[in-house]
């Protein structure tokens, strides 16, 4: 019997169809990836298939059932009998899904309790059973921790546990390591897996075809509320029949596409830098060169230093020891006075493009603002120059923040920092909120300016698989040390450093093996 089987399932929001006629099925012990870019309709359809659809959609369904019960036209009362005890979701950010005023323990045994299974010595046995089952370290002592005392991947572990506790035999996982490093990453796509080959069925949403490659046994590939292809998972990763299965996998393909440039004249120099934030060394003696028209990638997972690296570079952030050298100049340590001449040299886009955006100004403001500091003319030629050499429209100078798309907020974040004619950008995730093709297109395009305006580049990321396809050299960082350092196209043919092989094994699009 099916886990869970779907015939002919509809949602639509008035005249607009959302999810179109999706029929799909999962067996026990059977992982289903269902892959998608943003809008695709995945949460869309996960949200049917717990009964939580919102009140405006308009749900339709020849056939919806789980376990064997009928729940096609279940009521609000019966999907709550269900919710918990024949499927378990688990969501994407588990730092806001677990209640922050809560114990870890109160927060995964409320399932029993509102099930009413067991007594308190039954539930309490339960939680650590599913602590347990998820790997997760001295679960005796977890449970009285509260969620920002855990890290992000034991934080995602409780949240996995508090969806086990009542032991569904369904479990949908819906972007459960979106936000999470390659190695954490790997973690829990291992224990994702673990639990299906015990009997579980998995549902896996995911825009990330590297962490489906690894652990999925079939995927469903989503696009604009439909399915286009569905199949084995490793028929489907090598050899795709729709061509926009093809185009998500071969954004998603690590490869090197940075070749042999001749390097020109030294622009920046990082010599021994070392931050330290109290008693905690953040950066220890990172030194570097970037030369003109290269770009260098700054490599590792969130706490490796990289962003205090950018801070510094800079200038926002003074290091306890090294310096920073711009175009011969000192530039870090030295006094905001002595860098304002030479600001616009050296700009940053940030990671959350869109809040770096004032939200009460159009993106014309924006623009004529970053031309009007660096002393050039802000007329609408200018503004809709500087929107074209980001390949957006004139007509999105009209825009708000909140009206761009977040590849559009990255090509207008790109073009104010062009507005100060740079010689240098530092970029600090910039792709990393982004779906996989909008990825390759903003990486694309930074590879276009490059060759254009000849800008040199220090691209900050914990995904190697997008650093491999822009940086010449790339500097490797753990807990605040580089560990490998060099050309790009040695270092990721013959990774020395065990941290790095780690690195690009979680980057590499890998079918499992059955």
């Amino acid at each position: 019997m099916s886990a869970v089987t779907v015939t002919g399932l509809n949602i639509r929001f008035g005249d607009v169809t959302r999810v179109n006629d999706v029929t799909m099925s999962v067996e026990p012990g059977e992982i289903l990836a269902i892959v998608g870019e943003s809008g695709a309709g995945k949460s869309l359809l996960v949200s049917a298939l717990l009964g939580l659809a919102p009140h405006a959609a308009t749900v339709s369904v020849s056939e919806l059932s789980i376990g064997g019960v009928d729940m096609a036209d279940a009521s609000e009362h019966r999907w709550r009998e269900v919710r918990g005890v024949q499927v378990g979701l688990v969501s994407q950010d588990a730092l806001s899904s677990l209640d922050p005023l809560r114990r870890i323990g109160a927060e995964i045994v409320e399932p029993l309790h509102i099930h009413r299974i067991g007594n308190r010595h039954d539930q309490s046995r339960r939680v650590l059973g599913a602590l347990d089952e998820v790997a997760m370290p001295e679960p005796a002592e977890r449970v009285r921790q509260y969620p920002h005392e855990l890290s992000g991947g034991l934080r995602q572990r409780a949240l996995i546990a508090s969806a086990l506790v009542a032991d569904p035999p369904l479990l949908i996982a819906d972007e459960p390591t979106t936000a999470l490093d390659a190695t954490v990453q790997r973690h829990i796509l291992t224990l994702l897996r673990s639990l299906a080959d015990g009997g579980r069925a998995v549902i896996f949403v995911s825009h990330d075809l590297s962490a489906v490659a690894h652990i999925a046994d079939r995927i469903m590939v989503m696009r604009s509320g439909s399915v286009v292809e569905e199949g084995i998972a490793r028929d489907l990763l090598v050899s795709p029949q729709h061509p926009y299965t093809r185009e998500l996998i071969e954004a998603s393909t690590f490869a090197i596409a940075a070749g042999g440039v001749e390097p020109g004249d030294v622009m920046l120099t990082a010599t021994d830098i070392s931050v330290n934030f109290g008693a905690r060394a953040a950066v220890q003696d990172v030194s570097f060169v970037l030369r003109a028209g290269t770009t260098l990638g700054i490599a590792g997972e969130s706490g490796s230093g990289k962003s205090t690296v950018a801070n510094v570079l800079m200038g926002s952030l003074t290091p306890n020891r090294g310096t920073v050298t711009l175009l011969d100049h000192r530039w870090n340590p030295g006094s905001e006075s002595a860098r304002r001449e030479r600001r616009g040299l050296i700009q940053l886009v940030a990671q959350n493009s869109r809040a770096s955006l004032n939200p009460r100004w159009s993106v014309r403001r924006v623009l004529a603002e970053a031309l009007r500091v660096a002393g050039s003319r802000a007329d609408d030629d200018a503004i809709s120059r500087l929107l074209a050499d980001v390949d957006l429209p004139a007509d999105v100078a009209a825009r708000r923040p909140r009206q761009l798309s977040g590849g559009q907020a990255q090509r207008v974040a790109i073009a104010r920092a062009l507005a100060m004619n740079p010689r240098i950008l530092v970029l600090d995730e910039p792709l990393s909120a982004l779906d996989v093709s909008v990825q390759a297109r903003i990486l694309d395009l930074l590879r276009r300016l490059q060759r254009e305006r000849g800008l040199s580049m220090i691209f900050i990321s914990h995904d190697l698989r997008v650093v491999a396809g822009l940086a010449h050299e790339v500097l490797i960082m753990k807990d605040g040390a580089v560990v490998e350092q060099g050309d790009t196209v040695a270092i990721f043919s013959n990774p020395e450093h065990a941290f790095t092989r780690e690195l690009l094994a979680a980057a590499t699009l890998t079918p499992r093996t059955p």
